[in-house]
């Protein structure tokens, strides 16, 4: 097949191309449907890239791919199993998919969150809730002789 291309997004503005050298397919016995060629057509694929020594990540988006999949990873390889279509091609295709939203996914860069400051209004409700609250509590006590 031809090499492996992950769309444009953050993180990769032109997108990856991955070199299809660099991708390494195997095949073997899929369960589920198939009748009696299931038994004897290597339809599921195993798509595995090794990400430390790819020429598709830059050395900016490899360490972040590299944590972001960290619980996919064995050793810095990611394998992708597709075994879901009958046929051999289409589960090669869905591999192929799948590898790239992955990729398209772990490039991202991380969304870092802004502290902002409460509004005038919602701490002066919150400090009118402490004195109801306060008064409440104050009217339950025992009354002063």
């Amino acid at each position: 097949m031809d090499d492996l291309r992950v769309p444009p997004g953050p993180g990769a503005p032109r997108g990856l191309v991955v070199p299809s050298g660099e991708l390494v397919e195997q095949f073997s016995h899929a369960s589920g449907p198939g009748g009696q060629g299931v038994n004897t057509a290597d339809s599921r694929v195993q798509l595995s890239l090794d990400l430390s020594t790819t020429t598709a990540l830059t050395d900016a988006q490899r360490p972040r791919v590299l944590e972001a999949l960290a619980t996919r990873l064995d050793g810095a390889v990611l394998t992708v199993t597709a075994a879901e279509h009958r046929s051999q091609y289409r589960n090669r295709g869905a591999a192929r998919l799948r590898l790239a939203a992955l990729l398209r996914d772990a490039v991202m860069p991380p969304t870092v969150r802004r502290p902002t400051r409460p509004t005038r209004g919602s701490q002066r409700r919150r400090l009118a809730a402490k004195k109801v609250r306060s008064e409440i509590k104050r009217n339950r006590r025992r009354p002063i002789d």
